[in-house]
């Protein structure tokens, strides 16, 4: 699960190099197969999501709006790739040009990721009390927690062949190494939002 993980960041840091003012999402993915075979990816287990701008705040189920990266704007990355049988799953937020308030919100959803992870590690909650405790954290920020993002199990492909359901609704406490956790907020005026999900470590 590690190295699915390690593997992962690698591809979507590559993806990231190629992200530039003027590309469209679909542009985006395009460049994002092309570092996914370069780097050696298996399959996917979920399709690549690219979101830029005003999209940030759409969760994976919902269709984007035609949009492409401004000169000073945001945009995330969520991947669900498959390395040597296992699933890796990785999302951050980044910013080009000058984007304070957006490079704010990114840098939101890395700390209210790392808050929650602690509080697992820490304070062994259950899966419902990690979301719990992420709402309460993201509103204390002055951010918008997004409650359709509940993260999920993750293992050898297809995860859901051992664990279906989501993080948010598990009334245990999740065990390292096989739950992902998401974090999507969003500006509570301002139509933009941020991203991060990683695998819960201990």
């Amino acid at each position: 699960m590690l190295h699915a993980r390690e593997r992962t960041w690698a591809v979507l840091h590559g993806i990231r190099e190629r992200m530039r003012p003027g590309i469209s999402e679909e542009e985006a993915k395009a460049e994002a197969a092309d570092v996914c075979r370069v780097l050696g990816m298996e399959r996917l287990w979920h399709p690549v999501i690219i979101r830029i701008g005003p999209n940030t705040t759409k969760t994976y189920r919902e269709r984007s709006e035609p949009v492409q990266l401004g000169e000073n704007d945001l945009y995330f990355i969520d991947l669900g790739l498959v390395f040597d049988g296992h699933e890796g799953d990785v999302g951050d937020t980044f910013t080009v040009g000058h984007a304070p308030e957006q490079q704010a919100c990114a840098e939101a959803a890395r700390e209210l990721f790392r808050l929650t992870a602690d509080a697992w590690r820490t304070r062994g909650l259950t899966g419902e009390a990690l979301y719990s405790f992420a709402e309460q954290q993201a509103q204390a920020m002055g951010w918008r927690l997004n409650h359709e993002i509940k993260g999920h199990r993750v293992s050898d492909f297809p995860h859901s062949v051992h664990k279906a359901g989501d993080l948010g609704e598990y009334g245990e406490r999740p065990s390292g190494g096989l739950w992902i956790l998401e974090i999507q907020i969003a500006h509570p005026t301002e139509p933009y939002g941020a991203f991060y999900e990683d695998l819960l470590t201990a």
